[in-house]
């Protein structure tokens, strides 16, 4: 169990529940192919069934971290980092983020958006899902909306999402791993017929990279 103390500083978010953090390739979306430094929190209550990181939806079994070491580690690899969970909203993102950008570092996120929005932020992407849809604000910050196609209702569930976001957010479909054999063709079919989306691939997986 976490300690009062560390419960204090993680809702403060001058600690956070670290899972992971690790130097490796952008497979997705708009930056895929970028070298970045991902920052995986632990915590997430939104609970996709077909989620690949279960491991980090229960945030006492990763340690409290404090931001200082998780901004030093960073700053040693990449100038972009990538936020990403579990469900790193689900905590206060600002003094992570304006550590980072002491250190001049490019600041991302990747998030279902089910908390309010906190940071400061060079890039969102925002992946909504339909057991828990985002919170107002994030639509009108988005800078990409990622929308995971596991069956072909997603499509519909994708334009009701594009219809209430900002008018300059790119707009990806990507196929849920597990299925993208079947899926992968209906993506294709839908982006032609549909060209303001684009089609995004978890490249990373196809390249056996974390």
């Amino acid at each position: 169990m976490l300690k009062t103390t560390s419960l204090d500083k993680v809702d403060a978010g001058t600690m956070l529940p670290l899972m992971e953090e690790f130097y490796t390739i952008q497979g997705e979306g708009f930056h895929k192919g970028t070298a970045a430094y991902f920052i995986r929190v632990g915590g997430c209550d939104v609970g996709c069934h077909w989620c690949d990181v279960k491991e980090s939806w229960n945030a006492e079994t990763h340690p409290p971290t404090a931001i200082e070491h998780i901004v030093e580690n960073a700053a040693k690899y990449s100038d972009t980092i990538v936020v990403t969970g579990g469900e790193p909203l689900t905590w206060n993102m600002l003094p992570l983020t304006q550590a980072l950008k002491a250190k001049n570092l490019k600041t991302h996120i990747e998030t279902s958006g089910a908390y309010t929005l906190s940071g400061l932020w060079d890039w969102i992407c925002l992946s909504p899902k339909k057991n828990k849809l985002p919170e107002g604000k994030i639509y009108d910050e988005a800078h990409e909306l990622k929308v995971i196609v596991y069956n072909k209702h997603d499509f519909i569930f994708a334009e009701e999402q594009a219809a209430v976001t900002n008018e300059n957010c790119i707009l990806y479909l990507q196929p849920e791993w597990s299925v993208r054999e079947k899926v992968t063709p209906l993506i294709v079919d839908y982006v032609m017929q549909n060209p303001k989306w684009k089609v995004s691939l978890q490249t990373h997986k196809y390249l056996n990279i974390p």
